[in-house]
């Protein structure tokens, strides 16, 4: 008989649980009538996009950081850009709303 799925299985995924969980994972889940299974994979999907997030996060904040500290830096470019951004808020003409 053909498979249901458009996406063929590809592997399986063993684990141990305790049987009072099972029972009440199955019952959730056919009270919300999913397959187990499909339940599952989405808790896995969440969680790998999850880990991704923040990995994302970390390194965007690791970059930051480090741009911020090149910034500090009297020799650095980043520096240097600085103060023309200081200089362009310091303007008379420069519009009165942005400036902090």
């Amino acid at each position: 008989m053909p498979r249901a799925s458009q996406h063929p299985k590809e592997a399986s995924f063993n684990l141990r649980i305790d049987p009072a969980l099972k029972a009440a994972f199955t019952a959730a889940t056919e009270a919300a009538d999913k397959p187990a299974a499909q339940v599952v994979r989405e808790f896995m999907r969440a969680y790998v996009k999850q880990r991704e997030r923040r990995a994302f996060e970390a390194d965007a904040r690791r970059q930051s950081l480090e741009a911020a500290e090149r910034a500090r830096d009297p020799n650095s470019d980043e520096y240097a850009v600085m103060r023309e951004i200081e200089a362009e808020f310091d303007r008379d003409d420069f519009a009165d709303e942005w400036k902090a």
